[in-house]
């Protein structure tokens, strides 16, 4: 079995950027970068199918206006969640703030999620912008021997497919902390 696959196309659910928005939104207003992690399935026929978002709560995870840290801890409870439901992380998406660009930063491309073919999206304007729509975004690839690609705006229209028909499963995984 290969655990990584080459994959071409991503399809996603249709309000999983919206709703990814509104998530990274809520760190936003406090000048923080936000962050979902994207769940699902890689086949290999080349295609990943994004079915899940995860929320990321507790002291497992510190957001700040330039950075975002996870836990281990944090970590392995969403690959036990992932197991547990079969599924498998397959990309994530997560905020910048204003002048910062939808590129990866030095610490995403260093300390971020290393394999072969994750999606990493980077959304603008600390995703306070409802109307921000995926080329508005960075969209980033990482592929074997060159690390993380950003993807042009016709690349990303034909291998990021919006899923008609179907809603994002929301997972809340580490400590429902109400000061988030």
């Amino acid at each position: 079995m290969n655990y990584f696959p080459k994959i071409d196309k991503w399809r996603i659910p249709r309000d999983i950027l919206a709703k990814s928005l509104e998530e990274m939104a809520l760190d936003g207003v406090r000048g923080n970068e936000g962050i979902c992690l994207w769940l699902g399935s890689r086949n290999d026929d080349g295609n990943a199918t994004i079915t899940h978002m995860a929320l990321l709560r507790g002291p497992g995870i510190v957001k700040s206006p330039a950075n975002i840290q996870i836990a281990p801890e944090l970590m392995r409870e969403v690959h036990e969640i992932a197991r547990e439901n079969e599924l498998t992380l397959v990309g994530q998406i997560h905020s910048h703030g204003r002048g910062y660009g939808v590129s990866l930063s030095y610490s995403d491309r260093t300390y971020g999620i290393s394999v072969p073919y994750y999606l990493s999206l980077v959304a603008p304007d600390y995703a306070m912008n409802k109307v921000t729509k995926i080329e508005d975004c960075g969209v980033h690839v990482f592929q074997p021997k060159k690390g993380y690609v950003q993807l042009g705006v016709k690349q990303v229209k034909k291998s990021v497919l919006i899923k008609a028909g179907r809603s994002v499963t929301i997972l809340t995984i580490g400590d429902d902390d109400p000061r988030r």
